[in-house]
Parts: structure tokens; C-alpha cells; sequence
């Protein structure tokens, strides 16, 4: 029997949720039960409970409440966004561009608009998975109506350069969406700074509840988007449907509670993170995936040469860590992020994402080191 501890270091996939969180949300379940759209003392309590909750994440990403809808996650996000935009504005253009490196919600969503019709320009990336702002800029021509760029990779933490990305778009007329959903509340994210016409983001990736998200169009660039989904007149028409107030009201509270601790928490992650890799550097054959550029303080993408990936996994049963996005880790497929940055199919399914949170410790980053270090000395032992 296994009697080790287990230590969660996948929280980029997901967060718990905070106990401050559920205590807000609690009254929702029971209490404040109602409907939003209810006219009645009920639903009023309802909707000053998504009222408030509005302003909270707004204020975690600074712009405006009336510029966030709720949605159920950032991938419902991504299709509003996206389709909605895409069918508002096809007179214009069917020309969009993307990069190599998106998450799913966003890539498999852009193959869907493939099909009706759009032309997808998917942009590399080099070695460390930054684009070609070069590129970028040449590939924009009189039909694009959009770029698509995510602000943070899920897998690598790579962040992108978006306000040189926003000059570039905006200065040849075309609107700019992001997908911030792994920045936000890990580093600070100003909307109204960086000028993006459209973001998404969600919930659960900052120790709120799970089946909420949000999906921000901005207002004073005057940014459109044509309802796809029918059934109401709940969040403007743009996602109809009961509220998830519940949920909702804990999202609140989570943007709230990030937004305090993010500067502090922010620098005892980079620590953390810091100190798990110079020790993971004492393996030999190894290499720290967008080591070299910007990235988020909590992650670390880390490819282990001539090592099974498939059995480093199964014997790290003490560790929670991921090949990459939780959205695809099912599929015993080599990472398209880190293919797309140059790593052969070998070295992708050999490399492992370890995503540090609010729970971690120096002493579960030493736990970790020492548990890969031996994991790692086993494989190559039993290779001899």
C-alpha cells in the first residue's frame, strides 16, 4: 500500500475551490435560491448576488461590468466569441488569424469555422513558442477581421507580447481576442491597457467553482458580436439561459480574493517555481521549455531525452502533474504545443507540465524534485 503523500501540482488545469469562496456561495444553494430574471424579492436577491459579482470580476480584470457576460466556461466563450463575431462581421472579411500554439477551445473551434467557409492563418512559433510579430504583421491583409491570440500558454506559461500584438492589429483595423484564461489572477491582466476587443476567461482556474466563465467585448471599441444560441433574453441576448448565480456569486468572490493576494502570491510562486527547476537541472538530459522568455510564475514545462513518458507518469503516482492541457490528456498524443516549438513526437510525449497554486509548498517542490530525480534514475537503470 502506497503511504506516501500525494501532492497536487496540476493547477492549471484546475483549482480548488477556496473555502471563502464556498462560504459565499452557500446561501445561493438554499436561501437566495432564486431565479435572476424573477420579478419577485427572490430573484431580486438573485440578482443583486450576479449584480455584485459583476463588478468583482471586472474590478480583477479592469474594465467595465456591462462588458462582462457570463457564460459557462471559457469554451462556451470562445464560441460565442467567435462565431458571433465571425457571422457579424463576414461582409467585411473571412480571413483570421491564429497561431499554432492556442488551446483547443480556441484551434478546434477555428477548424469549425474552417468548414463555414473562413480562412485560418495558424502562425508558428519558434523554439521557445513565441510568434514572429513580423509575420504577424504581413499576414494581415484587407480581408482579415480578426487575430486570435492567446495571452499565456496552458502548457508552457509562455506569455505573449500583447500590447505590441494590439498595435500592430489595431494600426491595420482589425480587432484583436485573446484568450486569458491562465493569466488571469496569476499575473495582473488590465483590460482597458491592453486594449483587446474580445477576451475569455474562467472560473475555475483561480480557486473559484467550476461551470462559469466570462466573455468580455469591449464597448468603447464598439465590437459587435450576432447572438448563435437562442432561448431568452439573459445576458443580453448573447447567453441565454437561467443564470448559474450560484456559481456566479462564486466566481465573485474567487476574482475578488485573487485580486488582493495576486502581487504577493505571484512572487512566492516564481520562488517556488525557481527552486523546483535548479534542482530538476541536476538531471542530465533535460530541458525547461520556454525557459528563456516571459512566462507565468507558477508554471514549468520540463522534456526528459531517451525516458518513456508513458512510464514516468504511471510511476510519479505521488505527483499530480500533466502532459499538457487537461482539455486533451486522455489522447496519448504528443503535445501540439510543444511540437509546433520544434520537440520531435518522442521528446513531446517525454515532457511533462508541474503547475504550482495557492496549496504548494517548499517542501512538496522538494517532494517533487526528489520523486522525478529517482523516477527518472529508475528508467534510465532499467534501460542498461
Amino acid at each position: 500500500m502506497n503511504t506516501k503523500k500525494k501532492i497536487y501540482l496540476d493547477y492549471n488545469a484546475t483549482t480548488p475551490v477556496d473555502k471563502r469562496v464556498v462560504e459565499e456561495m452557500l446561501p445561493y444553494f438554499t436561501e437566495m435560491f432564486g431565479n435572476a430574471s424573477s420579478d419577485h424579492f427572490f430573484g431580486w436577491d438573485a440578482e443583486e448576488g450576479v449584480k455584485f459579482a459583476r463588478e468583482q470580476v471586472s474590478n480583477l480584470v479592469y474594465c467595465k461590468p456591462t462588458e462582462i457576460t457570463f457564460t459557462s466556461g471559457a469554451t462556451e466563450a470562445a464560441n460565442l466569441a467567435l462565431f458571433g463575431f465571425c457571422k457579424k462581421n463576414s461582409s467585411k472579411g473571412k480571413h483570421i488569424i491564429t497561431c499554432k500554439t492556442e488551446h483547443n477551445a480556441i484551434l478546434d473551434t477555428m477548424q469549425a469555422l474552417e468548414n463555414e467557409g473562413f480562412q485560418i492563418t495558424y502562425l508558428d512559433v519558434d523554439a521557445e513558442g513565441n510568434i514572429d510579430l513580423k509575420e504577424l504583421e504581413n499576414d494581415i491583409t484587407a480581408k482579415t477581421i480578426l487575430v486570435c491570440l492567446m495571452l499565456a500558454n496552458n502548457e508552457t506559461g509562455l506569455i505573449h507580447p500583447m500590447k505590441q500584438i494590439e498595435k500592430i492589429v489595431h494600426s491595420k483595423g482589425v480587432k484583436l481576442m485573446s484568450d486569458i484564461t491562465q493569466a488571469v489572477g496569476k499575473i495582473p491582466v488590465d483590460l482597458k491597457e491592453l486594449n483587446l476587443d474580445l477576451a475569455i476567461f474562467s472560473s475555475h482556474k483561480l480557486y473559484g467553482p467550476k461551470g462559469v466563465g466570462a466573455l468580455y467585448i469591449n464597448k468603447k471599441n464598439k465590437v459587435e458580436v450576432d447572438q448563435s444560441v437562442f432561448g431568452g433574453g439573459q445576458e443580453k441576448g448573447i447567453r441565454p439561459g437561467t443564470l448559474n448565480v450560484t456559481g456566479i456569486v462564486g466566481f465573485g468572490k474567487a476574482a475578488e480574493i485573487v485580486f488582493s493576494e495576486m502581487k504577493e502570491e505571484s512572487i512566492r510562486l516564481s520562488e517556488l517555481r525557481d527552486k523546483l527547476e535548479a534542482l530538476l537541472e541536476e538531471i542530465e538530459d533535460i530541458a525547461i521549455n520556454s525557459k528563456n522568455s516571459d512566462r507565468l510564475p507558477n508554471t514549468t514545462n520540463v522534456s526528459f531525452e531517451n525516458i518513456d513518458g508513458n512510464q514516468l507518469l504511471r510511476k510519479l503516482n505521488n505527483l499530480a502533474v500533466s502532459r499538457g492541457s487537461a482539455c486533451t490528456s486522455n489522447l496519448i498524443n504528443p503535445s501540439h504545443v510543444l511540437k509546433a516549438m520544434g520537440l520531435s513526437d518522442e521528446l513531446a510525449l517525454s515532457s511533462i507540465r508541474i503547475s504550482l497554486g495557492r496549496n504548494t509548498t517548499l517542501a512538496d517542490i522538494k517532494f517533487a524534485a526528489e520523486e522525478i530525480k529517482n523516477t527518472v534514475h529508475q528508467l534510465k537503470k532499467a534501460m542498461v
